[in-house]
């Protein structure tokens, strides 16, 4: 898989051909909405910060930007 960046705020994953976007207990509804599933690389690890992006909105450059800036938003907040 690849991390994907903006300066050094790590936002989101690329994956077997799956993009997840760094998601908040705010932003996650949206993707629990749409079905999304959190990111999953192995049987026994799932992180639940990180959540599938719908393949409507990869084909969608608005939308997608649109998500990828409130990831990036999200990342950027120190976590604690």
């Amino acid at each position: 898989g690849f991390g994907l960046y903006c300066g050094s705020t790590f936002f989101g994953i690329l994956f077997r051909g799956h993009l997840y976007f760094k998601t908040s207990d705010e932003t996650r509804q949206k993707y629990l909405e749409w079905g999304s599933e959190p990111f999953q690389p192995n049987a026994k690890q799932t992180l639940k910060a990180y959540y599938e992006v719908p393949a409507d909105c990869i084909d969608d450059a608005a939308r997608l930007s649109a998500l990828a800036n409130e990831a990036i938003d999200v990342a950027a907040v120190p976590e604690g």
